[in-house]
């Protein structure tokens, strides 16, 4: 039997893997529990990985703060925030407000416009809990327009600090690796980068950079494998050129790059899937074949969007909220069983593409054949963390124990992961579901979640608004 042909027996062994003896353990254990109880059970709980992952989303602001303002961590570097007015605030554009500057963007400004800056290290304590939750959806009423219209602008002076920018992804790794994921494919990049001066920093400068961090002992001790996709945003006017552009750089660094995302809003008609289908065609009879994930689906009425993407040659589709309004595509992924799709259950009640969770159709992909996983999507900006979205289905949807277990498999044989290293982490993930089983298996129910004194889960403000949950 030759490599290849071997490596997909032993993948597909490790995925048959049985986990039904713990299925009536879990139940007694999730009937017997307080929601505090099931929710440490939850973080306790091996997870797989993380596949749809914003990186710059999934920074939290307190995490930013601490980062922009300390020179061992962002290089040297001052940043400012606009938090004083001349005019009244509400009638200065919303995203202005709190709009963050590095120092040479600063000094480029007028004496004028200087005077509503604040360095970030300066603002006050209540000023720096407003600027942290300025970078959320955290009130009543804030929803998609916020998230795509506000939030994000807000970020645009952060993000070409490549210090920063590592040093964020790093915090990531740490948190999830406290939350026992072991892989996390991020939307990351290193183009764009600006030095202190104001110069662009090289792409391969900025990656050795990155290479450098990576290999440091306290990101080592995470345990987490990390892989990168590179995203075009779909409705510039120069998307097809990015593209090209993209596609060249992925394939050149396939030992970090595993795939290539397509993300923006689908409202905006400019980024439609069948517009690339060409450029698409083109790119496949230059390259290998290159791993595509593409957000589709992310809508409130039915469209095409979702079969053009698998047209496209995508092998994983982000959201896939309106699949149920197409049944052809829908019959088509249930029978293939090829075709991953994303579930970001928390990004997609907070941007109200589905307000009432009862009437997700998560549950109907997952029961009727279609691969799915749970994800974050931007876990900074929805203050919350995988857990988070693993106890929303568990309390929405009753998930039995080979369900959850399914899901984390899905999302290590699904990623675009190399081959020997999907192995490892799938060999990895049955091994620590079994030790979990075993765990919570001896004694009584009582006695196991007993157990759950010696866990520590870390929530954030989404699991307090919403079940009242924080642990010390």
């Amino acid at each position: 039997m030759r490599l290849p042909a071997l490596l997909a027996f032993a993948l597909s062994a490790i995925c048959r893997l049985p986990a039904d003896d713990f299925s009536g353990r879990f139940a007694a254990l999730r009937a017997a529990a307080t929601p505090a109880q099931l929710y440490a059970l939850l973080y306790d709980l091996p997870k797989g990985g993380d596949l749809h992952n914003h990186s710059g989303g999934s920074d939290r602001g307190e995490w930013i703060y601490a980062a922009c303002t300390d020179p061992a961590r962002n290089g040297g570097d001052t940043f400012y925030t606009r938090a004083r007015f001349t005019a009244q605030p509400d009638a200065i554009a919303p995203q202005q407000r709190f709009r963050t500057l590095r120092q040479h963007a600063y000094d480029r400004l007028g004496a004028d416009p200087k005077r509503e800056y604040v360095r970030l290290d300066a603002l006050s304590p209540a000023e720096r809990a407003e600027w942290c939750n300025s970078l959320r959806l955290d009130r009543e009423g804030e929803g998609r327009d916020e998230f795509f219209a506000v939030i994000w602008p807000r970020h645009a002076g952060l993000e070409s600090n490549l210090p920063v920018a590592v040093e964020l992804l790093v915090e990531n790794l740490k948190a999830f690796g406290a939350e026992h994921l072991s892989y996390l494919e991020t939307q990351f990049g290193v183009h764009g980068m600006i030095d202190n001066s104001g110069n662009p920093i090289p792409p391969d400068a900025a990656l050795a950079f990155l290479q450098k961090r990576l290999a440091q002992p306290d990101v080592l001790a995470t345990g987490m494998t990390v892989r990168f996709q590179r995203t075009i945003l779909r409705f510039r006017p120069d998307a097809e050129q990015r593209l090209v552009d993209t596609y060249t750089w992925v394939d050149a660094h396939r030992d970090l790059w595993v795939g290539l995302n397509m993300a923006g809003i689908e409202e905006n008609g400019r980024g439609y899937p069948a517009r690339f289908l060409d450029t698409y065609r083109s790119l496949r009879a230059r390259f290998p074949t290159l791993a595509l994930s593409i957000h589709a689906g992310e809508m409130d009425g039915p469209d095409s969007h979702i079969r053009d993407t698998l047209l496209l040659g995508a092998s994983r589709i982000g959201h896939g909220v309106n699949l149920i309004k197409d049944p052809a595509t829908l019959l088509l992924l249930q029978q293939s069983r090829r075709v991953l799709v994303e579930i970001n259950l928390i990004s997609n009640r907070l941007l109200e593409y589905t307000p009432d969770l009862a009437k997700h159709p998560f549950p109907e992909y997952l029961r009727t054949g279609v691969p799915v996983c749970l994800n974050t999507d931007d876990r900074g900006m929805w203050d919350s963390n995988l857990t988070d979205e693993y106890f929303t289905a568990v309390t929405t949807f009753h998930l039995s124990w080979p369900e959850i277990v399914e899901l984390g498999r899905n999302s290590l044989a699904h990623s675009f992961a190399p081959p020997d290293v999907k192995q490892k982490l799938l060999a990895d993930y049955a091994a620590r579901v079994a030790a979990f089983e075993k765990k919570y298996a001896a004694g009584s129910v009582a006695d196991a979640l007993a157990r759950l004194a010696a866990v520590r889960p870390v929530t954030y403000g989404y699991a307090k608004r919403t079940w009242g949950l924080e642990f010390p």
